[in-house]
């Protein structure tokens, strides 16, 4: 009796525990898959492009002389500024003369005194008085007399230091009460023609092959006249508003730095550029109907660069690509895609490869010109 009651209670709470399950299945609902998310995507397309290489490069004027006194001696007047444009022959510096005008008085008396023997001479030996042979000795001693005398002279204007050239005056070394003299390894001051400017810079090996291979024409002269103009980055980041031309390329590589030193030259109309201005060069490189993709739609892995492309069932994988240059937002890829690819546009660091999105397809330049974030 008690083992009956037993297996009754039993079959009761099996039973209600079947129920409430089967109650509790047919309430439950199916979940739901997560829709694809939507993405902006591009097709990948082929244009013209120009890059630029960067090398830093100095300023000096079309002339720049460096300033030096010909003669020894103490500065009593510096005659003009720092920055100040001057003529051709402007005086710049005047030193002591003293000493030079003493000697001037001594050559000069010498010379007075040397005519006056000639003078008294010369109507003895139209008499035949004397022989001639003495009035010519005394003719000598005169011409060596003028001869010292005017060494002097030249000595005394070569104290008076004037600009060779007209330009613009260089920082001034030396001040009044310093001594002088052509020795010095410094220069008095510089006087340079920045109407017009060059600008030095050089290139290693490697850039110069490429360079010289890109170059249309069979010799360096051609190819020097071939070349398209040139940028100027000024020091506080801005482009300079005139475009300049390369004018030389060296002969030879330098040994000890391998490189080759290139000149170019820029309008300064607006005396932006100074004798001495750091700037930088910016070369063009033109990449003529070129495969382009957005830079904000590439990434790195381990050194190597990638993209997401969008197969025909809106899912998305890795695919390497190699990069050639970088320009306003662009890579120019010469390598991993072809013309009309699809790729993911943007939110490349949301996705991984092998999932499902919705495509939304979007102009390359809708990309590039828009907001770059931080994080991609």
């Amino acid at each position: 009796m008690r083992t009956s009651k037993f297996l009754y209670i039993s079959l009761t709470a099996i039973g209600m525990l079947v129920f409430f399950t089967a109650c509790n299945d047919s309430g439950a609902q199916p979940q739901a898959q997560a829709a694809p998310g939507a993405f902006p995507t591009v097709k990948v397309s082929s244009r013209d492009v120009t890059s630029y290489k960067t090398y830093p490069a100095r300023v000096e004027g079309t002339i720049s002389s460096e300033i030096r006194p010909k003669v020894s001696g103490y500065i009593q007047e510096v005659a003009v500024q720092e920055g100040q444009r001057v003529k051709k022959g402007q005086l710049l510096f005047r030193l002591e003369t003293q000493s030079l005008s003493q000697d001037a008085s001594a050559a000069n008396a010498n010379v007075k005194a040397a005519q006056v023997e000639v003078d008294k001479l010369k109507p003895l030996v139209d008499k035949n008085i004397i022989s001639s042979v003495q009035l010519e000795t005394a003719k000598a001693k005169l011409a060596q007399a003028k001869s010292a005398y005017n060494s002097i002279a030249a000595n005394i204007d070569y104290a008076r230091v004037k600009s060779p050239v007209e330009g613009v005056v260089g920082s001034i070394n030396f001040r009044e009460g310093a001594l002088v003299s052509a020795q010095d390894p410094r220069a008095l001051t510089t006087v340079s023609d920045i109407a017009e400017v060059y600008a030095n810079f050089s290139m290693n090996e490697k850039d110069f092959i490429g360079f010289s291979k890109n170059a249309e024409g069979a010799s360096l002269e051609e190819k020097i006249a071939n070349l398209p103009e040139i940028k100027l980055l000024l020091a506080d980041g801005s482009e300079y508003s005139e475009a300049g031309k390369i004018e030389t390329i060296s002969g030879d590589i330098n040994a000890q730095t391998g490189s080759v030193t290139f000149r170019a030259k820029f309008s300064n109309s607006q005396g932006l550029l100074r004798n001495g201005s750091s700037v930088s060069i910016l070369i063009p490189e033109i990449y003529k109907d070129v495969l382009v993709v957005p830079t904000l739609s590439t990434f790195e892995r381990q050194g190597k660069t990638f993209v997401y492309k969008v197969a025909e069932n809106d899912s998305i994988y890795t695919a390497a690509v190699e990069i050639a240059a970088k320009v306003d937002n662009l890579s120019v890829v010469i390598s991993g895609l072809n013309n009309n690819d699809e790729i993911l546009a943007k939110g490349v660091g949301k996705v991984k490869s092998g999932m499902m999105i919705q495509p939304q397809l979007t102009s390359i330049d809708s990309i590039t010109n828009s907001f770059e974030p931080v994080f991609k």
